[in-house]
């Protein structure tokens, strides 16, 4: 065998299946393998209450998803009040029903089972500025009959969040790597800038692609496993296992 193909075949190993198996073995240990039409699905407690706090709050929230899957990705989802709001509304695209679900789970809430983390968050006038575009954004997301929605490689929950937030360039984050969907392709581009703005994207119809930028880092993606490295703010990017390192950015 070639030394190159040597080297290349060990770092597909050590990077892509070797985080894999981590995380299947950390799921199994958890026992996450049954009990998902009964888990616990109630709030958990990140959202101010709307009631006590009149400012408008924007969140994206990540969660590792249902049953096996979970050993791959997590599930993205959007909440946010306008200001002086009595409640939150929460978007979410799902596989049952119609794909864009609102308010079908509590804004904050388990996402059967696991804890939500917060990918983006914004409050009082930077929210108020930035939520009548995301609801722009939602309203003309292109993937939204019965049937559109597809688990892998997209379109799927993380493409629909990362579609709305790349009509938000001031809005410079990376969604997690373990997101599986959002590289997808949802406006038809496979060679573009990326959500933040800060560098280029080529996606091979999800199934596989390469990022360069500020914000994202450099991320391989092969199968829609991404794989890389944050340099803003130091990290490891591995399937999975998501980012490894300092807080999301």
């Amino acid at each position: 065998m070639p030394i190159l193909l040597k080297y290349a075949l060990g770092l597909f190993l050590l990077f892509f299946i070797l985080p894999l198996c981590i995380s299947a073995a950390l799921y199994w240990q958890k026992g996450q393998g049954a009990g998902w039409q009964t888990a616990d699905r109630t709030s958990a407690g990140l959202l101010p209450a709307p009631a006590a706090h009149r400012p408008a709050v924007l969140r994206v929230f990540a969660a590792q998803t249902v049953r096996w899957r979970g050993i791959f990705a997590v599930h993205c989802w959007i909440a946010f009040k306008p200001e002086g709001a009595a409640h939150y509304t929460r978007y979410d695209y799902t596989a049952w029903g119609e794909p864009i679900r609102m308010n079908g789970f509590e804004p904050d809430g388990r996402w059967f089972g696991h804890l939500p983390e917060t990918v983006f968050s914004a409050d009082g006038a930077a929210a108020e500025a930035l939520i009548p575009r995301v609801k722009q954004a939602i309203a003309e997301y292109a993937f939204r009959n019965r049937g559109d929605y597809q688990a892998w490689p997209g379109p799927n929950s993380n493409t629909f969040v990362a579609a709305v937030l790349d009509g938000l360039p001031e809005v410079t984050l990376a969604l997690p790597p373990n997101a599986i969907g959002k590289d997808y392709p949802y406006d038809g581009r496979w060679l573009r800038g990326t959500p933040s703005g800060t560098g280029l994207r080529l996606t091979l119809g999800g199934y596989g692609g390469l990022t360069l930028a500020w914000v994202e880092g450099i991320e391989i993606n092969i199968l829609g496993a991404v794989a890389g490295l944050d340099l803003r703010r130091p990290a490891l990017k591995l399937p999975g296992l998501g980012r490894l390192g300092f807080g999301l950015g």
